[in-house]
């Protein structure tokens, strides 16, 4: 049986994906083969099929129990003579396949490394005709790899014991040093490398200022009512709660985590690859290996240690190959929480650390192209200008002339190495810079330079960024080691005397989180929502649930915002359902009205999205290329398709077609006239104007893009009428 015959046969393809049969015949001659592909893009064929048209058994080491199930449950549903051994096996169960391997039944093996490494394993397994190791996951070998684990250097034995036996090492992330390490650490034999293209075209990627981290993710999960997603968290806690709250707010979703019990793990995860929920909140316990094809979203709740850990999670999403979504919430209170964990590590795993953090955090604050960024950390370069799939290729982040806070902060760090001989850390530069009183400070006299106190006018946060900006662009540079000082670079010295004009990007102002309140995506009454807690406390308690039975916080905080006082305004509040609104109105309605009686209503800025257009000067290639192919009569879903874009970045290029004026007959092209005074109700009824709550109160029958278009064909035409 040739290979596209055994590809049809046993699997239903009729072609091989890019490098699949190449690697495939490497195997078949017997060749060492290192292969680097990315999620999704059919590495596992790369040794089954193999293993099926060679004699001896195909020994597959892979760190999952529950991967190991899934593969070999859908080996044996094509009809391929596969196994596992591990320790969700009785007695009896181990006892039958060992017989069957002696009897060489099988044609493959799927086993952790620490059980085939047994000595005991190891003596039994000289007895079989072994054709092939395949390696899974074999970045797990490298310490400079984003998940370590030391019973995978035991591999290397393997060489040892079975000198004729050719090896697979299969990853889906590696840089070039972990590739190298890979190679060195399995002594593989002159081995054929296969490194396919890091690119996930399908993936678009965004980094969101964290501020009030759940009422963003639930306005995110809430706008893709059909689409299920993993929710990735630094914290057992973490997970716990976040996926609590979901509930709470009608979504459903379960945690996966180390703490939970194996049987517990198993159940969450069978229940999210069923589709019996749409959410998965969870440590990086979970996911590699998973096979849901259609994970539409991946959302970083926490910032990720490093790239490779950042790339393999985001990778989950969309292995069906159709468009999905990868966002990353991010703060700067993040990246010390990591610093913080760093730092009780043994050195040598430190420095590690803390080179990969550096990389994480230039990716989250970068302004370049995401992808490009990404891609290049791997090593591989992305020719396009724009990839038209990243939210600083979409919408360009904005900068600002920094060359007067360069020149203080490159001041700072010349004057404190002069004075000390020697550099210091992000953290005491900016100290100097604003002025602070550190005994650190005192003792080293850096009180008497000149840049001392020069930075009070900027926020520390702010300063931070801008330190690690100027690290970006190569104007200081940072020595390895705990205390990773610095100083500055050539280019930085230049740039210092010659006063050369630095721009930087406009950093979010992270103190706005503060002002907002606990809460932070809803401003409301907050002496009003105290009252409306003990309301729901009372509640809960005659009937013996946990208060976010009632009602959450999030409709709380929107009661004591909105204050409403009649059902038909109690209806609109979200999380108000008509079982709700019969059993629980009443309450709530009279503590406001009580309320009323003696304090004011309040009016609350918008802390949604702004009501007013973005400027967009001219619109680029891709936007004009969405503008024809809408001119010619294809909707958004066609144009997506074809384009290989989410609908939403296709409602954003012609949203800025209106705003530049290029759809000047949006309001018919979009809606009819009812649908058009329904939305327009809509948006008259909720005070603060959200999309999510606007969409809510349609039923969802409005996608939220829709939902943007028709509030900026409404902006514009109020501006003309202004005129």
């Amino acid at each position: 049986m040739d290979l596209a015959d055994a590809l049809k046969n046993y699997f239903g393809y009729d072609a091989f994906r890019p490098l699949q049969e190449e690697i495939i015949r490497d195997a078949l001659a017997g060749r060492d083969v290192f292969v680097l592909m990315p999620t999704g893009g059919g590495k596992s064929l790369c040794f089954q099929l193999p293993a099926l048209l060679r004699d001896g058994l195909t020994i597959v080491v892979s760190p999952l129990i529950s991967l190991m199930k899934d593969q070999v449950d859908a080996l044996q549903t094509s009809g391929i003579p596969a196994t596992y051994l591990n320790s969700t096996l009785d007695r009896d169960e181990a006892k039958a396949r060992w017989r069957g391997l002696h009897r060489g039944e099988y044609r493959m093996l799927y086993v952790a490394p620490e059980r085939l490494m047994l000595e005991t394993f190891l003596e039994r397994a000289l007895n079989w005709k072994i054709g092939q190791f395949a390696i899974d996951e074999a970045h797990c070998i490298s310490e400079w790899g984003h998940d370590f684990r030391p019973e995978y250097r035991e591999l290397k034995k393997l060489r040892t014991h079975f000198p004729e036996v050719p090896m697979m090492a299969l990853t889906a992330t590696a840089t070039e040093r972990v590739r190298a390490d890979i190679v060195k650490q399995l002594n593989l034999r002159e081995p054929r490398c296969y490194i396919a293209s890091f690119n996930r075209p399908n993936l678009t990627y965004q980094v969101v200022a964290k501020s009030a981290p759940y009422e963003q993710l639930l306005a995110f999960v809430r706008s893709r009512p059909n689409e299920s997603g993993i929710v990735y968290c630094a914290s057992r806690k973490s997970t716990e709660s976040v996926a609590r709250n979901l509930n709470e707010d009608g979504i459903s979703a379960k945690p996966y985590h180390a703490g939970l019990t194996s049987s517990e793990r198993t159940k969450h995860q069978e229940s999210f690859l069923r589709d019996d929920v749409r959410v998965v909140t969870a440590t990086i316990a979970f996911g590699m290996g998973i096979n849901k094809p259609n994970v539409r979203f991946v959302v970083h709740y926490d910032l990720p240690k490093n790239l490779e850990s950042y790339y393999q999670e985001t990778g989950r999403a969309g292995r069906d190959g159709l468009p999905s979504e990868c966002v990353l919430l991010f703060s700067a209170s993040d990246v010390a929480k990591q610093i913080h964990f760093i730092d009780e590590k043994n050195e040598s795993e430190a420095r590690i650390a803390r080179a990969q953090l550096r990389q994480m955090v230039h990716y989250a604050e970068t302004r370049e192209c995401r992808r490009a960024t990404l891609l290049s950390y791997f090593g591989e370069d992305y020719p396009e200008p724009s990839c038209e799939g990243c939210d600083n290729c979409l919408t360009p982040r904005e900068t600002f002339d920094g060359t007067i806070p360069a020149q203080k902060f490159l001041s700072c760090v010349h004057r404190i190495h002069a004075r000390s001989g020697f550099g210091f850390g992000l953290n005491h530069v900016v100290d100097v810079l604003r002025g602070a009183g550190t005994q650190a400070i005192r003792q080293r006299g850096h009180n008497e330079l000149s840049t001392y106190g020069i930075g009070r006018n900027l926020k520390r946060e702010s300063w931070q960024a801008i330190g690690r900006e100027l690290l970006r662009l190569g104007l200081v540079e940072c020595a390895p080691g705990r205390f990773a000082t610095f100083s500055l670079t050539l280019a930085g010295l230049e740039t210092l005397r010659t006063r050369t004009p630095v721009t930087l990007t406009k950093q979010v102002d992270v103190a706005e989180k503060a002002a907002r309140g606990r809460s932070g995506a809803i401003e409301c009454d907050e002496s009003l929502f105290e009252r409306l807690r003990a309301v729901r406390r009372q509640l809960a308690d005659e009937r013996g649930v946990p208060a976010y039975i009632i009602f959450s916080d999030v409709s709380l905080r929107e009661m004591a915002r909105n204050y409403p006082t009649n059902m038909g305004e109690f209806r609109r509040i979200a999380g108000v359902g008509e079982q709700k609104l019969k059993d629980f109105a009443e309450p709530f309605l009279s503590e406001i009205r009580a309320y009323l009686t003696t304090n004011e209503r309040r009016t609350f800025t918008n802390n949604a999205d702004s009501l007013r257009p973005r400027r967009r000067p001219r619109l680029n290639d891709s936007q004009l290329e969405t503008l024809r192919r809408f001119q010619r009569g294809e909707n958004v879903d066609e144009i997506a398709r074809a384009r290989g874009f989410v609908r939403s970045t296709i409602y954003s290029h012609l949203l800025a077609a209106i705003e530049c004026g290029k759809l000047p007959q949006a309001r018919e092209q979009f809606f009819t006239p009812g649908q058009e005074k329904e939305i327009a109700a809509a948006f008259r009824q909720v005070s603060n104007g959200t999309l999510v709550d606007v969409s809510a109160l349609l039923g969802g029958k409005y996608d939220i893009g829709l939902l943007r278009m028709f509030r900026a064909v409404a902006t514009q035409s109020y501006a003309q009428h202004q005129r």
